[in-house]
């Protein structure tokens, strides 16, 4: 089966059955003929597996224990239990918080901001984890690698203009035309080996797993 296909019967992305491939946990045999992925039952079964523990939240590397049988599914459920019990805990404390806040019913201006973030830290140190929903925009982190491509290709154009343009301006004390585009030249391949490690980084920034289980 080819992946369009597994995509469909086991109602995962693309994207989520190559980065299971890429932890491990999916290992599909290849066509011997052409060298690509070929997909089979056994396949579809796992992932419909991996499916289902990744909408329970079972962590990666515990699927992992369990598919290779380190683990059982007894093991990681206990374990995982652990993990939500503590998560419900965490939970339980912060809507408590939050309904004493929705009581003083006032402006945020007169919030006294101090007394409560002293009360969440007292509250942290009794082992309460209060959930950090700051989210960075996946734009943002383009901005940086962009920027610095664009600089860096700005700067080698910019270096290969004015070498072609002093030579025009006195060629008879310019270097041997040879030196002139060995120096372009390598311009140019300072130039593409940018452009490919911001097409490298792009691809980090996009690579791995769909963090929705509407998507899993």
């Amino acid at each position: 089966m080819k992946i369009n296909e597994v995509e469909a019967l086991a109602g995962i992305t693309k994207k989520n059955i190559r980065f299971y491939e890429e932890q491990g946990l999916l290992n599909p045999r290849r066509n011997s003929e052409n060298g690509y992925r070929d997909y089979g039952e056994e396949e579809v079964q796992i992932l419909q597996r991996i499916k289902m523990l990744r909408k329970l939240g079972v962590p990666i590397e515990e699927i992992r224990h369990i598919l290779n049988g380190t683990h059982t599914v007894a093991d990681g459920m206990r374990r995982h239990l652990i993990t939500l019990e503590r998560e419900q805990r965490n939970l339980e404390q912060s809507i408590l918080l939050c309904r004493e806040m929705q009581n003083l019913d006032m402006p945020i201006a007169a919030l006294n901001t101090e007394d409560i973030m002293s009360k969440m830290e007292e509250m942290e140190k009794n082992g309460t984890f209060f959930q950090n929903k700051q989210t960075q925009d996946v734009r943002v982190r383009y901005v940086a690698p962009v920027i610095v491509t664009v600089v860096m290709v700005a700067l080698m154009v910019g270096l290969s203009g004015l070498i072609l343009w002093a030579y025009q301006i006195s060629p008879e004390d310019a270097p041997p035309i040879w030196f002139l585009w060995l120096m372009i030249g390598m311009f140019a391949a300072v130039g593409a080996g940018v452009i490919l490690a911001l097409l490298q980084r792009i691809r980090e920034i996009v690579k791995g797993e769909i963090d929705d289980a509407r998507h899993y």
